[in-house]
């Protein structure tokens, strides 16, 4: 009983140290960025440790370190928002859902099909955000056409850095899966 008790102790710990080193590994890729667009949004690699903790400790303790990171974001990285409730969607919710990315621990190549999880999950809150908060500042006209719709231009903005976002987690994954798979797999963190 000591024994159990002690390894759930131990893994415990070892998953808030890792939780937390993750979270500021990601806020220090946020300031790195390729480029941002002017109403906000990024490309950079901030998801790339927080899908990896997710996948390597579950949705559980994912959902709580991407929340953690939504929340730290505004206040490090700094927020273009246009009020609390762009703040909330666009930070907050956006990047805690992330955690559903750790519905792929311990399952066959369940670091790729839980970044694409977690991302698509990002992306269709950004995506709501934009329809619902952003359609004050959509553009009237992009290429010589008239851009009326809060929908489309959601879905063109949104999904031209978060898709990036994604694409790159994956190839980086992809590059550095078979030198660390144990890692990856969470094989490491049973004995």
């Amino acid at each position: 009983m000591t024994t159990t008790s002690n390894q759930k102790s131990h893994l415990g710990v070892w998953m808030l140290c890792e939780g937390a080193i993750m979270i500021a590994l990601s806020l220090e890729l946020g300031l790195l960025k390729v480029f941002e667009l002017p109403q906000g949004g990024s490309v950079s690699l901030e998801m790339l440790p927080l899908l990896l903790f997710c996948v390597r400790w579950g949705m559980g303790g994912g959902l709580i370190a991407c929340f953690a990171f939504g929340i730290l974001q505004v206040f490090i990285q700094g927020a273009v928002s246009w009020g609390w409730q762009s703040i909330l969607l666009d930070y907050v919710l956006a990047f805690g859902v992330i955690g559903v990315a750790g519905l792929g621990k311990g399952k066959p190549g369940g670091i790729f099909w839980g970044s694409i999880l977690g991302g698509a999950a990002r992306f269709i809150i950004h995506y709501i955000s934009g329809i619902t908060i952003y359609k004050i500042v959509a553009p009237t006209e992009i290429f010589g056409t008239v851009f009326d719709n809060p929908s489309l231009y959601s879905l063109v903005y949104n999904g031209s850095y978060v898709g990036i976002d994604i694409v790159l987690c994956l190839v980086i994954f992809g590059i550095l899966y078979a030198p660390l798979k144990k890692y990856f797999t969470g094989a490491d963190l049973k004995k």
